[in-house]
């Protein structure tokens, strides 16, 4: 199961993060994307929402982002979420104008 949404700030991220519980994803399966690394980890601090880790991109990708471009990094950390390359590149656009966006997985489901 996964759902995404793209919102232009942080007060709608809380918005739709509150919708996306009380629709049965649990804080640890929402990620929060945000072209600037320091919005995103800002965002995810204050919603307390998860970070994409070794555990949703395996060990060799999270070593590769380490020597990726911001765009790239973030459509393989979208990628390990589940979207197709082209859904990844598509949202990564959607960053790249300033947008936020959320991706709700069940990644047992």
């Amino acid at each position: 199961m996964r759902q995404i949404e793209v919102v232009e700030n942080g007060v709608q991220a809380k918005e739709k993060m509150d919708m996306l519980l009380m629709s049965g994803f649990t804080k640890d399966d929402i990620y929060l994307f945000a072209h600037d690394k320091n919005r995103s980890e800002h965002l995810t601090e204050n919603t307390n929402t998860s970070g994409t880790g070794m555990k949703e991109q395996g060990f060799f990708n999270s070593v590769g982002n380490l020597f990726r471009s911001r765009g790239d990094e973030l459509r393989s950390k979208m990628e390990s979420l589940g979207l197709s390359e082209s859904e990844a590149e598509a949202y990564e656009k959607m960053l790249d104008e300033g947008k936020v966006v959320m991706i709700a997985s069940k990644m047992n489901v």
